[in-house]
């Protein structure tokens, strides 16, 4: 007999699933461990980044996009196949039903006391009932243009850029067009990201009850997303196009990026990292599969996974499955990719969103991109040898004795 309905806590990402009453307890349990293991690290990596990552942020360069009203900021990139209202706000302009793709630009805000990995939002606390885009990370404007003028900008920004890189983020289950491009910015600012930053947002439903839904719109989403990248690739003038995906947008990115590079081998020319950030992938679907082409393709792979992830062990109980996010015992280790335990840093209460959060995983990002080194080259990470064979982890800050 199945429990009745419950409903567990969001994540930083507003992410959350319904879930039965045995499978409630389960999590329940996950969540006690991961909290034991917090305890234990995290007054060691709140404020700790190795030194060489530390140096690394230092040297990234904010790019801020100039406005005649002085407003500090990002203009990021955008491609959507959600349904748009033209005449809503801009955080509500697009929705949840499918559509054409659409293109365009938007702004967003960055306060000037923004602190690394948050998204500056409106607090009770501080008695904030409004969004300040002085003080606030702030979807300011959204604004649709035909595909040709996207493109004349998006080649522009690039070719004016020293790096001569973008790169796309796609977004996870139960986040709104609006969250997308806040997360954008923050991490192009954060990474010091001086190229063109894109975000494509499918019509997740961007509610707790969505999660079947959503898996429904993300793989509906594929073939879309897909020809976008090869428009990117083709149309942008960029050197190398990153692919940052994170929780479920992985699985049309990774399967997008497979097709490309199977009807297109010359597509990976352009192609730069692609960075899986707490997949929400069937792990044994990926093994088999996925992995198998990119590493066919000697396309640059970086999976990011952690047993904290409180989100990805919801998904294993829904779907049954372990995901290709988890570690632990689960850890996905494959020939051609590169798999970085976070589980040692700081992920936050629910282990999700570290990616964009955590200052060690944003480093390693930022010197990922920058460089292309393999993670055995990069500063801040530790080898670790595995029965599948070897993986990464974070190093561990050495704790001050007491005197």
């Amino acid at each position: 007999m199945v429990g009745k309905l419950i409903v567990i806590a969001k994540t930083p990402e507003f992410v959350s699933i319904i879930l039965t009453e045995p499978q409630a307890r389960k999590i329940s349990s996950v969540r006690t461990k991961v909290s034991a293991l917090a305890s234990k690290t995290l007054h060691l990596h709140k404020f700790f980044i190795p030194l060489g990552l530390s140096l690394l942020l230092a040297g990234c360069e904010a790019v801020l996009t100039p406005r005649d009203d002085g407003l500090r900021g990002v203009r990021v990139f955008f491609a959507t196949d959600r349904s748009m209202n033209a005449e809503a706000a801009p955080n509500q302009r697009f929705g949840a039903d499918r559509s054409s793709i659409t293109y365009g630009t938007s702004f967003v805000s960055i306060p000037a006391g923004h602190v690394a990995g948050e998204l500056e939002s409106p607090s009770v606390l501080r008695f904030e009932f409004s969004e300040d885009p002085a003080k606030h990370v702030v979807l300011v404007n959204a604004v649709a243009q035909p595909k040709d003028d996207f493109f004349s900008e998006l080649s522009a920004r690039v070719r004016g850029s020293t790096t001569k890189q973008a790169f796309i983020f796609v977004h996870g289950y139960n986040v709104s067009f609006e969250d997308a491009a806040r997360r954008t910015a923050q991490i192009s600012y954060d990474l010091g990201f001086d190229g063109a930053p894109i975000f494509y947002s499918w019509p997740s439903q961007a509610t707790v009850k969505g999660y079947t839904i959503d898996e429904s719109n993300i793989e509906w989403s594929q073939t879309n997303l897909k020809r976008f990248f090869a428009d990117v690739l083709a149309r942008s003038d960029a050197q190398e196009v990153h692919l940052v995906a994170h929780s479920m947008g992985s699985r049309a990115v990774t399967r997008a990026v497979a097709s490309l590079i199977i009807e297109n081998p010359d597509a990976r020319d352009r192609l730069g990292e692609l960075i899986l950030t707490a997949p929400d992938i069937d792990a044994d679907i990926f093994k088999r599969d996925i992995a198998p082409v990119l590493a066919a393709a000697r396309q640059s792979t970086t999976l990011y996974s952690s047993s904290g992830d409180i989100a990805l062990a919801a998904s294993r109980e829904v779907n049954g499955y372990a995901r290709a996010g988890d570690s632990g015992d689960g850890l996905v280790v494959v020939p051609g990719i590169e798999t970085v335990d976070a589980t040692s840093v700081d992920t936050g209460l629910y282990g999700h969103s570290y990616f964009a959060e955590a200052h060690s995983v944003l480093s390693d990002i930022s010197y990922l991109m920058r460089t292309g080194l393999s993670a055995d080259q990069r500063p801040g990470l530790t080898s670790v040898a595995s029965p599948s064979g070897r993986y990464w982890s974070f190093e561990q800050p050495i704790p001050e004795q007491s005197q």
